[in-house]
């Protein structure tokens, strides 16, 4: 979510790299806890609470940072937020929806090629030639999935729940392209404290306008929501940011790309789901499409691999 500067004063590769891999399983994990959770509990009042607990737990651990920092600061970091809550609100509504969460993670990937594209729309940078072969690859992949749907008869056919992902996609690669430049003036771990309390509050209240809140929540629901609150949102953003000051956003995000694969394994593992051949044919060409969009960094740490060894 956040991002740390591409020079970093120290790092440590090996480390980072094995953070960063336990990083995409915990995230992976996330979406099996929060599935279970939405059972018993409405997608935005979970989301909401989800996230301005774990906020809540971020301000705590720097509580000193965020103290520091000038209102200014803070209402362009919150400015943020409620653009983060809103893709999360499309994210766990997709999620109580869909019946097929490995094939809704890789559309949720999407977003990462689309971040180059809106920071030429938005600031002007030039993307690499690579963004524009690598879009028409994940948009193929897209078709592939509306084509591909278990029982579907009409041809190409894109569930709610799809396009409710694609939306978040999109407006996930917006909050990406806000951060990269938030992140040079507020340190990144009480910009994600801020940035999770304002998605909370936002969702909650969202909640509160559409949602009818249940009387009490059963101890399993709440077992699952706690898991995805401390493990999938609190530890993971504070691992993702530690991992991230040990080497550099190109490399980090070519190790996150990993997230849409173990959330597929698991959600197949977890709650029995099956691909199409059509559809894992279009997950193969998304995933193909974030490797293409990363190739520059991709082929430069080969390299220097191969340089080091």
């Amino acid at each position: 979510m956040s991002l740390s500067s591409e020079t970093t004063p120290s790092r440590s590769p090996l480390k980072a790299d094995l953070l960063l891999l336990l990083v995409t399983i915990i995230a992976a994990a996330g979406w099996i806890f929060s599935k279970e959770a939405m059972a018993g509990m409405p997608p935005l009042l979970f989301i909401g609470s989800r996230f301005l607990l774990a906020g809540l737990i971020l301000a705590i651990f720097d509580a000193r940072s965020l103290g520091q920092l000038s209102t200014a600061r803070k209402l362009r970091a919150s400015g943020v937020g409620v653009l983060f809550g809103g893709a999360m609100a499309c994210w766990s509504l997709e999620v109580a929806l869909s019946d097929q969460l490995g094939v809704i993670a890789f559309i949720n990937s999407f977003g990462i090629l689309l971040v180059p594209v809106l920071a030429r729309l938005l600031f002007k940078d030039r993307p690499p030639l690579s963004t524009w072969i690598a879009l028409p690859t994940a948009l193929l992949g897209f078709a592939l999935l509306g084509m591909g749907q278990p029982g579907a008869t009409d041809g190409f056919t894109i569930e709610p729940a799809q396009w409710l992902i694609f939306g978040a996609a999109c407006l996930f690669a917006l909050v990406f392209n806000f951060n990269s430049r938030l992140v040079r003036n507020i340190p990144a771990l009480p910009l994600t404290a801020i940035q999770l309390m304002t998605t909370g509050v936002t969702c909650l209240i969202l909640s509160a306008l559409s949602e009818s809140w249940p009387a009490g929540i059963s101890l399993d629901i709440l077992s699952w929501f706690l898991a995805s609150t401390l493990i999938a949102s609190t530890l993971r953003f504070f691992l993702q940011i530690y991992a991230q000051g040990l080497t550099t956003p190109s490399h980090a995000s070519v190790i996150l790309m990993l997230e849409a694969v173990w959330a597929a394994l698991m959600s197949a593992a977890w709650f029995g789901e099956r691909m199409t051949l059509i559809q894992m044919t279009g997950c193969g060409l998304i995933f193909t499409a974030l490797l293409i969009n990363r190739w520059q960094w991709i082929s430069r740490l080969w390299r220097q691999r191969r340089v080091a060894s």
